[in-house]
């Protein structure tokens, strides 16, 4: 088994999370998670799920105060998302990044339109209120811009590392400082993309009528957003994360880094449908959101976890089980498993991949069809911190069914691990054994 996982498994593997590509976004994706994490806080103040408190919020005027730090952390995620994918890919080449991040943000405005449109629809007739020009659209700096931001990130990342490499730049002498030099050497990079740039939004402007960010909406992005929102969009989120730990690979990081986008697009999606009460599937809500990846797959850590950690401080026999369970339950109730994972050990066993990989397909299924035949509601689109601890995470995202149905999950990962738990338990408390008996022999 390990012959065949080190030379058949995991070659293929590593060499796909190790693509240029792959590490830029795995990389620059993570820049935005703090202003996402300080920015769902003020989002859930400015949205509390309680109504009672939300009402009390939004008389006393907080509540535009709270959204207005939402509006400039998280709601800026594709700006960070662009400038930490040009960064990453520029600066693992070995060359300095903040020009080429800083660049991908102005490539990634002009590609946007300079107009917004607010349209009023009057007794079945849709007009034109009124017209802003020469304004940002923060739509586009968000969730509805993320395939642009990670298309942008790694066009100009990988351009400006071919002038880098070329030497296609300004150099000037040594006795110049380098903070100056550097803005120099950005300079011809940086005129022939904004140069490049501006004449593909003039194609689209003057041949198509529109911007590149709302073609790739229209054309791309929403289509992967309702792909990802059915049984395929269960399976990566629920499989690929884990099977790739197995191989020791943080799976979540790499898998987030290319579902998160359109994760977070379904869920802003769905917020917006809460706000106008209109939250369900026939209004189009999403099913697979950033929250039913975060609280029904990798909640209590990669794998759900939890079941196997309870096995081991409620049933387990052998010393090594016992101790780590000790350990990891309390980092369990905030998402995090590291401890197990490496300790146990979870990654590269066999007898344990199976609970490993099944029981988060069981409850993305599961969570799935639930929701898709109306039990419990679709998410409101409120982004949850991820250490958010569970049945509270459950609570906020879906209401007392959402925190209900978080709980039967967890306690079906109980089952789903015990057996295998105990085969595990029963091999290390033999090894145990014997090196004890070795021992007083000596």
């Amino acid at each position: 088994m390990n012959d065949f996982i080190n030379k058949k498994l995991l070659p293929p593997v590593m060499k796909f999370v190790n693509l240029k590509p792959m590490v830029a976004i795995k990389n620059g994706m993570l820049y935005p998670i703090p202003f996402i994490v300080i920015g769902a806080i003020f989002l859930i103040l400015g949205n509390f799920p309680y109504t009672p408190i939300a009402d009390a919020i939004s008389k006393s005027g907080l509540a535009a105060i709270f959204m207005q730090a939402y509006n400039g952390s998280m709601a800026l995620m594709a700006v960070f998302a662009v400038f930490g994918i040009a960064y990453s890919w520029v600066h693992d080449a070995g060359y300095e990044g903040v020009p080429a991040g800083l660049l991908a943000i102005v490539v990634d405005v002009i590609l946007q339109p300079d107009t917004v449109t607010n349209v009023t629809n009057s007794a079945g007739k849709t007009s034109t209120a009124w017209v802003a020009s020469n304004v940002i659209d923060k739509n586009w700096l968000g969730g509805k811009g993320m395939i642009v931001a990670i298309i942008v990130g790694l066009l100009v990342g990988w351009i400006y590392t071919w002038f880098m490499k070329k030497g296609f730049t300004i150099k000037l002498p040594e006795q110049v400082p380098a903070n100056v030099a550097a803005s120099f050497t950005a300079l011809v990079p940086g005129a022939v993309i904004v140069s490049g740039t501006t004449a593909v939004y003039a194609f689209f402007k003057l041949g198509l009528n529109t911007t590149f960010v709302e073609w790739i909406y229209k054309v791309i992005q929403t289509p992967l957003q309702h792909a990802t929102d059915g049984p395929m969009g269960v399976f990566i989120v629920a499989f690929l994360p884990v099977f790739l730990w197995f191989f020791g690979v943080h799976g979540a990081t790499i898998i987030g880094g290319i579902m998160t986008p359109l994760l977070l697009a379904n869920n802003a999606d769905n917020n917006a449908l809460y706000k106008a009460g209109k939250l369900t599937i026939d209004n189009g809500a999403h099913i697979v959101t950033q929250s039913f990846m975060d609280q029904y797959i990798t909640v209590t850590g990669s794998g759900l976890t939890i079941g196997l950690v309870v096995f081991m401080l409620w049933r387990a026999k052998s010393t090594q089980m016992k101790t780590l369970g000790k350990l990891e339950i309390v980092p369990a109730l905030f998402n995090i498993n590291e401890p197990i994972l490496f300790g146990v050990p979870l990654v590269l066993n066999p007898l344990l991949a199976v609970p490993f990989i099944l029981t988060p397909l069981l409850s993305g299924i599961l969570t799935y069809l639930v929701i898709k035949f109306g039990i419990i509601p679709p998410f409101n689109g409120i982004y949850v911190p991820w250490t958010t601890p569970p049945i509270i995470s459950g609570l906020i995202i879906g209401g007392w069914q959402g925190a209900v149905w978080q709980a039967i999950m967890l306690l079906m990962t109980i089952a789903s691990y015990w057996p295998f738990a105990k085969k595990y338990d029963q091999i290390l408390l033999k090894q145990e054994n014997g090196n004890s008996t070795t021992k007083v022999l000596q």
